[in-house]
């Protein structure tokens, strides 16, 4: 067990360490450290050391021409984080990507719920609209998620026995903007215009807006070419436009109920439409494309001694209860510790944004920093996850860390820009399906592990965020 996170004392507020360096070339310096010359965590890693502080001053990407300000002060502990989960004391307004804001174009002209401040009273309105849609769809997660998986093992299993090998990501993908999609409409998306394209459709507009924030896996000596054509002008919405609006009418047309009820929460049509497609393929799908193939990355490298135990307590458990239920589920404390340590140790949303409404206090550990009034708070999730001070060895994924006395952790599992045990409501910038997400990714391994004894996977980085996961054995259960 790791010793308690240190008592925040009384100490005397110290100076924010580190410099932004020289207007414009200084962001330049960081942005080229960032993506190329360090990396993500090596770029944080080294400015602890240096400053001898998680608190520190830096400059986040894209940096300048896209970005007005790339200024942060840079929070990587587990206990200065949460300041960024209170809406009385920062800003959420138009911080969702960090320092730069995509333009409307690409939300029908609308700025998306997860770009509004909850002290804007559309806010209330949308994240209402979200939660309540929700909550009337409860009944139909567990049913649904295994309609959509049974066709990923399929695919999967084809894929084995025709290649020796199957890649998990477009499978994936597949299904979990299906699963999206039919949660909210009346068919499968597979049934109107977009035909096998949804997926495709919204990677592409999901690339346009983040373009800025990503790299292409050029070679190192194609980093300059690269910087500049990714992050000296925003990618315009002019590439997806025909795009968007086929996935738009799609769900304008397939999701008419849903709509209905937006309506009744006072938001337009449209709006409320365009807001759905942003839930639904920027939050959702966009989410669960990172997550599924990370979950299976984590379990897999772990080996069959925690295959074999998860197989174990799943089948047993669905076999006293009768089938695959929410009080099954609920039963399954391996499981649930298996998913909550993947969001721990990669967080599929690693970064979190806000500006400081007043002047506010920051603890760490052992020290305490004033941030200024309108200074851009950024913090860097995976440090504040592993923060050794909270964690015994967080660079480990230990399956069994949440099970038992470990539950006491939770709260600093802060995956869904909150903490693991406190809940979403319309007036915090939590996410609304983070009950949902937790509970498929349950549902995946109870499914999967119904299924299969064991298998092994190759681990690859991807185009843009995450990893590319493949299945190189899959060994079917020889007894249920």
């Amino acid at each position: 067990m790791s010793s308690s996170p240190s008592e925040v004392s009384k100490v005397s507020v110290k100076p924010i360490p580190g410099d932004y360096g020289i207007p414009f070339f200084g962001a330049i310096r960081d942005r080229l450290d960032y993506f190329y010359n360090q990396g993500k965590d090596e770029f944080f890693r080294t400015r602890i050391q240096k400053y001898q502080s998680t608190v520190f001053k830096t400059n986040m990407p894209p940096g300048p021409f896209i970005a007005k300000n790339p200024k942060v002060i840079a929070i990587l502990d587990a206990i200065s984080f949460p300041v960024l989960f209170d809406t009385s004391k920062v800003e959420k307004r138009n911080v969702l990507d960090g320092t730069f804001f995509p333009s409307v174009s690409f939300t029908g002209g609308y700025r998306a719920c997860a770009y509004l401040d909850p002290s804007e009273p559309k806010h209330t309105s949308l994240k209402s609209f979200f939660m309540s849609t929700l909550a009337s769809k409860h009944k139909d997660f567990i049913p649904l998620f295994r309609t959509c998986l049974s066709k990923l093992f399929i695919n999967i299993e084809d894929d084995m026995v025709s290649q020796k090998k199957a890649n998990l990501n477009k499978s994936s993908d597949a299904i979990s903007f299906n699963f999206v999609f039919r949660l909210f409409g009346s068919q499968d998306s597979s049934d109107t215009k977009l035909g096998s394209e949804g997926p495709a459709i919204v990677d592409k507009w999901l690339a346009l807006q983040l373009a800025p924030l990503a790299t292409l896996g050029l070679p190192k000596y194609l980093k300059y070419i690269e910087d500049i054509f990714l992050r000296t002008f925003p990618l315009p919405f002019f590439f997806v436009k025909s795009d968007y609006k086929k996935l738009y009418d799609a769900f304008y047309e397939s999701s008419s109920s849903v709509l209905d009820e937006a309506e009744s929460f006072g938001i337009k049509r449209d709006e409320a439409c365009h807001n759905l497609v942003f839930l639904a393929g920027f939050n959702a799908y966009g989410g669960l494309k990172i997550w599924f193939p990370t979950l299976i990355k984590w379990v897999g490298t772990a080996g069959e001694e925690l295959h074999s135990q998860l197989a174990n307590e799943i089948r047993s458990i669905v076999k006293e209860e009768g089938g695959v239920t929410f009080q099954a589920l609920d039963k399954m404390t391996l499981t649930k510790s298996v998913v909550f340590e993947a969001l721990r140790i990669e967080p599929p949303v690693p970064f979190q944004y806000g500006k400081a409404k007043e002047d506010v206090v920051v603890h760490t550990h052992d020290a305490a920093y004033e941030i200024k009034k309108g200074e851009m708070i950024f913090g860097y999730q995976p440090f504040a996850t592993k923060d050794p001070r909270v964690f015994d060895d967080p660079e480990e994924f230990l399956a069994h860390r949440f099970v038992g006395e470990g539950e006491k952790l939770l709260k600093y599992v802060y995956w869904s820009n909150g903490r693991e045990t406190e809940d979403p409501t319309a007036e915090n910038k939590q996410c609304p399906a983070k009950d949902l997400v937790v509970l498929v990714s349950r549902v995946f391994l109870v499914e999967f592990f119904l299924r299969y004894d064991t298998f092994a996977v190759e681990i690859a980085g991807a185009f843009a965020l995450g990893s590319t996961v493949t299945f190189t054995s899959l060994i079917k259960a020889t007894s249920i």
